[in-house]
């Protein structure tokens, strides 16, 4: 019965990841792309240590494979959140398709200093303009 489990698991596993390969290829922008990589690919590696460690059936495979899934579930999440904050204060384009910007909404995009300053007027008089002087 452990062995039909553990296939199980394992088949469950690859399949969640073959998903998460094949949105990170199809999806057309970055954050698509690393909303599924990081959702699929995370469940899907759960699921293959939980399969692995059935199959070996000790208590130190159990050990290894839940403390290897809690790593997991905590930083790759996070990791994920810090990369999508970085490329969006980094101007990566939006897919045009995306309904809604959430950070622009509520004005984040100023905190970061990512709002295009003012144009200046032509006739107004700016310092530095004409010779420079040494000092």
């Amino acid at each position: 019965m452990g062995q039909i489990v553990s296939t199980a698991l394992l088949a469950v596993g690859a399949a969640f990841s073959l998903i998460a390969a094949i949105g990170v290829v199809r999806f057309p922008d970055l954050f698509l792309r690393m909303h599924c990589s990081t959702k699929s690919a995370t469940l899907g590696v759960s699921c293959i240590m939980l399969g692995a460690a059935l199959h070996f059936g000790d208590l130190v495979s159990f050990t290894k494979a839940l403390a290897a899934i809690l790593f997991i579930l905590v930083t790759a999440p996070v990791a994920a959140h810090v990369l999508a904050r970085a490329a969006y204060f980094a101007g990566v384009p939006l897919w045009k398709g995306t309904l809604s910007d959430a950070m622009h909404e509520q004005g984040e995009h100023r905190i970061a200093g990512l709002e295009q300053p003012a144009e200046p007027d032509a006739e107004a008089e700016t310092p530095g303009n004409g010779s420079r002087s040494r000092e």
